[in-house]
Parts: C-alpha cells; structure tokens; sequence
C-alpha cells in the first residue's frame, strides 16, 4: 500500500460550506482519508452519508477520519473495511482540499484506489452507485464537487459534472 501523504506543493484554498451559518471558535483542522474508488471502466463509487450524520442524505466517496498516529492510508484501509467491507490493494494519494462547513472543519486527503478485494457492503445503511460523469445522483456534497471537477479536468469532460 503506497503510504505517502499528498504534498502540497500549492496554497490550499478553503471553500466555505453554507457560510450563512455560525461556526464554533477556535476549532480543530480534521484530518480525513477519502476513497475514490475507480473501476476498470472508470465508473467510481459514491456512497450516500447515512442517517444520523451531518447532511445525511448527500452523496461523497467513502473514507473517514484518522485517528492518533495513522497515515492517510492506514486510515483509508481501516475506514473502507470498516464501512463498506471491502480490502484495500493499493492506494496513490491525489489531491488536498479543505473544506469548512457548519459542523466541521475538515482537509479531504483523495487518494484514487484501482484494487481492492471483497464485495460492497453497506454496513453503515448508506446507499451505493457506481458513477460516471456527469453524476447523475443527488444531492452532492460539496466536498465532493472538487473531485468532480478534476475528474472532467483530466477527461477532457465538458459540461456540467451533476445532473441538474
């Protein structure tokens, strides 16, 4: 498993999230390990937040936070089984973007996973669908736009990248 973290070699933007809304004081940068699971066609999965969660209901790649002394990649291997019961082969770390919303401060670590063992399991009741673009479920969460857009970026895909 490639264990590299994602070196950031730019600033990095933060994209406030329903900024309309009151945020606590002084809190926490979150670390987070995010899947971005691609099959052999270059579908890739999203999974819906499940009950319970912050904006429940909204579509993101998989993966969660680390805990105390993890890589990007051990969290990334321990959350996908933990969630989705699968194996990770292999994981390449990607990108880096912070979002800030209402109830969180987070930086997503994307790391593209091409090969994993085990089938789907939705073990925290979330639903699943294998997607191409342009995304055809709704809604999405914001902090998975970005991936969105890099995605199109590096297949020369034009339009929008949900559908509306």
């Amino acid at each position: 498993m490639t264990s590299s973290q994602p070196v950031i070699t730019e600033t990095v933007t933060v994209r406030v999230v329903d900024a309309q809304i009151p945020r606590a004081a002084n809190r926490q940068l979150v670390q987070v390990a995010v899947g971005v699971l691609i099959r052999s066609d270059d579908s890739f999965l999203l999974t819906s937040r499940p009950e319970g969660k912050a904006y429940a209901g909204y579509w993101e790649f998989p993966g969660g936070k680390l805990e105390a002394g993890e890589t990007v990649a051990q969290a990334l291997k321990r959350e996908l089984q933990e969630e989705i019961g699968i194996t990770i082969e292999d994981c390449t770390a990607w990108k880096v973007e912070q979002i800030d919303y209402p109830h969180a401060l987070v930086q997503l670590n994307f790391c593209k996973v091409r090969s994993w063992s085990g089938e789907l399991q939705m073990r925290e009741a979330q639903l699943y669908a294998w997607q191409q673009l342009p995304v055809t479920v709704k809604p999405v969460l914001p902090g998975t736009l970005p991936v969105l857009e890099w995605f199109a970026d590096e297949r020369s895909f034009v339009g929008p990248t949900v559908v509306e």
